[in-house]
């Protein structure tokens, strides 16, 4: 597809776009990825099985080892009995530690802002994209970078909210990408059974089955009050869920760390007067959220995105915290000097960081 013939229309504007990504078998692929003789067998983390009397759990296994029953959190004695001639390997944390690093800074420099929700799991908003045609190839992009510079394959969701896009992340494993745009959000969750629902366990799920309530669009039609009867006061969020009308974003802890613009070209620019325009509107934007919410900004940073997804990011501290346009402007433009060699740009993006939140009692930044 050519992204310069893609059209955004202006209801598209403001739609969010959230990506799950999930690592496929995180500790097994890594293992296997470290012994190439593991491919293809069924490889089991956890305890030791001690041929079938060892106590403890398995933490992940490959999909061959699921071949024949097996699953997280299953008694490792079981596990066992189901594939006796599995390779039972216990756990390398500080390896699977240093990986999952190694992941993570990759999603920071390519989205800016993610939210890591374990060490093989993470969301990132690329609602900067503007279409979903435009975040489907970014994610591509996303696997294909992860499998060439990690050796390790990850599914991916892409949907309105962080809950669908678990959920849709979880639709073609291993190595998966699926897509669920607003449009297609309702055909989507009508036939999935009611367990698909993050935080809908086994005995939840048994309930609603017992009430003939067996997929989602089953809760979706069902009146309000018999869910409450069930589920009390959760009951009109997972109302919500199920008709579609979930619209949370990534979270966020305490105060905010940062804030930021992207922009992403129709065509890949090599105008500066059009790349320096695009970033003085955003820093006008970001100096005024600063303003209404009284922040000031010690590290000021820009991205760069090239053709092929190739991106760059650079930023710079200030001896003291700013939210003055022309100091952000005069060290912008210092860093796209810096950094850019004319290559034809496809993003560019603005990011102030080191957030100060005044206390009301301090009279001026020399206090920070």
């Amino acid at each position: 597809m050519d992204e310069n013939l893609i059209r955004i229309h202006p209801e598209m504007m403001n739609e969010q776009i959230i990506l799950h990504l999930d690592m496929d078998s995180f500790y097994a692929s890594v293992e296997i990825r470290n012994n190439p003789d593991l491919s293809g067998k069924p490889v089991v983390i956890g305890a030791d099985p001690m041929q079938g009397t060892g106590r403890g759990v398995v933490s992940t296994c490959s999909y061959e080892a699921r071949a024949f029953g097996i699953h997280s959190a299953m008694p490792i004695s079981q596990a066992y009995h189901l594939c006796p001639h599995a390779i039972f390997i216990p756990p390398h944390m500080a390896t699977y530690a240093q990986v999952s690093a190694t992941i993570m800074q990759i999603l920071r420099g390519i989205a800016g802002e993610i939210e890591q929700v374990s060490i093989d799991e993470a969301y990132l908003d690329l609602s900067c994209d503007r279409s979903y045609e435009l975040a489907a190839h970014h994610a591509a992009s996303i696997k294909q970078v992860i499998r060439n510079q990690v050796g390790l394959t990850c599914s991916v969701g892409l949907a309105p909210s962080r809950i669908y896009a678990k959920m849709a992340s979880e639709q073609q494993k291993p190595d998966g990408l699926t897509v669920v745009s607003p449009d297609t959000l309702e055909s989507f969750l009508k036939p999935l059974p009611v367990g698909s629902i993050p935080g809908i366990g086994k005995k939840s799920a048994q309930v609603l089955i017992n009430a003939g309530i067996e997929t989602i669009g089953d809760i979706a039609r069902c009146d309000i009050q018999t869910l409450q009867d069930m589920f009390g006061s959760h009951a009109v969020r997972l109302h919500q869920i199920a008709r579609g009308q979930d619209r949370e974003g990534l979270r966020e802890s305490g105060k905010r760390r940062s804030i930021s613009r992207e922009h992403t070209f129709l065509r890949d620019s090599t105008s500066p007067d059009e790349i320096l325009g695009s970033l003085h509107t955003m820093i006008l934007s970001l100096c005024h959220e600063l303003e209404e919410q009284n922040i000031y900004s010690r590290t000021i940073g820009i991205r760069i995105r090239y053709t092929g997804f190739i991106t760059r990011t650079k930023s710079v501290t200030l001896m003291q915290p700013t939210r003055e346009v022309r100091v952000i402007e005069c060290a912008i433009d210092g860093l796209f000097a810096e950094m850019w060699d004319r290559t034809p740009v496809r993003l560019i993006g603005v990011r102030f960081s080191g957030l100060i939140h005044p206390d009301p009692v301090q009279r001026s930044l020399s206090d920070f």
